[in-house]
């Protein structure tokens, strides 16, 4: 298959990078988990977080993709045989992540093409429910909605034919020319925002601080999961892209340019979230708690309900948001369809071109099925369960593999040789000790408050992930395809 796949330039590997990790997270998620754990006291566990398990995890994922130069897959082959098995299963678990990450991203293509004309009317709730994302109504599982149904297929066509070519020719540009656009279109949007009448409303219960709640245990586990969800951490994204890296790069301090953007974006953008919640706030009487919320119902009815009000001005930041939105959205999907990419082609010994055209296919297929009168409930159950459970197990996993099964002395050298920041004792004892435990506490009470608030349903959904996961990824380890050959790129 030839020679490695490789970036044209340590620029191009870090706006991918920050494309992987600022996505849809950093804009509906962060400002509402900053509201929700004390304001401006969250903080303190949010910098501690980045401090002990953000920059620290992902220096290791640095170090082990520059390192081998090979797929996840074939890293923890040459680790132990046994431990192929353990790659796959974090490799499926990014796989569905993309596949309903793109039925996000197909929501979001149909409120920008709505946007222009406000068609989501007055009452935002039922355009959503009706025509976009459905409801928890099972009976309505049958009925696709077609408008999100076309969308999702126009998404994995533009996934595909980004992901298909070389990586500095494909995602490597795209992330160029998308991240740079992506800062400047939320710094209209922000900017603006902090221009509404009101707006100190919205910024003044964003950061107003509770330092009671410092003493809450979940105010710490919400900072910790927070930087894991954001930084896209242990999903095999930095690993696979840092193995595409040019000899001399400066590993460490790329990890440092990369949450430091990826920390600002979301700050930056919980304060224009705010404004414009402060604003609406203020023009129609309604507390401002009562607006408040994360996710879907943020963006995709609140929002809507606001532009409303806003007259001509909400005509311009309508197209904007979701068009902001949209470019976090594609530059993260590339970073989630990328581990299997790498490594499905070098299992298979199959050009990256044909294996892109494979797996699109297969994750289009699954996607549509996901844009049923059930999508948004359906989406959210499978969400909860793959990060909750497969991706926080697989995280701690990674952490002994890589500290204790191989050595984490292995890439102290490698890691120090060209940054300006470098590691020692602090960050052995991090990755070695404080890590695993404190993954083991998140994913242990992630997974009771999982399965304790569950309904069948969702449960019978989660079974079925598991065991789909379970069986292919036995599969896979097992297969030896006729000429592959694990040194392939």
């Amino acid at each position: 298959m030839g020679e490695k796949a490789q970036w044209d330039s340590s620029l191009s590997f870090i706006f991918a990078m920050i494309g992987a990790a600022v996505g849809l997270g950093n804009i509906w998620r962060f400002s509402y988990v900053l509201y929700s754990n004390g304001g401006g006291s969250f903080f303190i566990p949010y910098f501690v977080a980045i401090a002990i398990m953000g920059i620290p995890f992902l220096i290791l994922e640095y170090g082990v993709g520059f390192s081998f130069k090979d797929s996840f897959t074939n890293i923890l082959k040459k680790i132990d045989g046994r431990l192929e098995i353990v790659a796959w299963i974090l490799i499926l678990f990014v796989f569905i992540v993309v596949i309903y990450y793109m039925v996000i991203l197909s929501w979001d293509m149909v409120y920008l093409l709505t946007s222009f004309t406000f068609g989501w009317g007055v009452d935002t709730a039922a355009y959503f429910t009706n025509t976009v994302g459905g409801s928890a109504d099972l009976a309505k599982g049958g009925i696709f909605l077609i408008p999100t149904t076309i969308c999702v297929v126009l998404m994995w066509i533009v996934l595909w034919f980004i992901s298909h070519r070389d990586v500095d020719k494909g995602i490597g540009k795209v992330s160029k020319v998308l991240i740079p656009s992506l800062f400047v279109i939320m710094g209209i949007i922000v900017f603006y925002s902090i221009t509404l009448p009101g707006h100190m409303i919205g910024i003044d219960a964003l950061l107003r601080p509770n330092w009671r709640m410092l003493l809450d245990v979940n105010i710490w586990l919400a900072a910790f999961a927070q930087i894991i969800f954001s930084l896209s951490m242990g999903q095999a994204i930095a690993l696979t892209y840092a193995s595409y890296l040019p000899e001399s790069s400066r590993l460490t301090d790329n990890v440092l340019i990369v949450v430091a953007s990826n920390s600002l974006f979301e700050i930056f953008t919980a304060f224009g979230v705010f404004s414009i919640l402060g604003y609406m706030s203020l023009n129609s009487g309604m507390a401002l708690n009562k607006l408040v919320t994360e996710g879907t119902g943020l963006v995709f009815i609140v929002f809507p309900m606001i532009f409303n009000v806003m007259g001509t001005v909400g005509r311009v930041l309508a197209p904007l948001l979701f068009l902001a939105i949209l470019f976090a959205g594609i530059t993260s999907a590339l970073g989630f369809f990328e581990p299997m990419l790498s490594s499905a082609s070098s299992k298979f010994n199959l050009s990256r071109k044909r294996t892109a055209t494979i797996l699109s296919i297969i994750g289009c297929a699954f996607s549509i099925l996901l844009t049923t009168g059930i999508s948004s409930y359906l989406v959210g159950v499978i969400d909860s369960f793959v990060n909750q459970f497969g991706i926080l197990l697989l995280i701690g996993v990674q952490c002994i593999i890589f500290a204790w099964v191989y050595g984490i002395d292995h890439f102290i050298p490698v890691l120090n040789e060209n940054g300006i920041l470098k590691v020692g004792k602090i960050w052995k004892f991090i990755i070695k000790y404080l890590l695993p435990v404190v993954l083991f506490v998140i994913w242990a009470y992630g997974i009771f408050t999982l399965f304790t608030t569950a309904k069948t349903f969702e449960i019978m959904v989660d079974i079925i992930i598991i065991v789909a996961v379970l069986i292919l990824s036995f599969i896979l380890s097992h297969l030896n395809p006729r000429g592959s050959n694990e040194d392939n790129a």
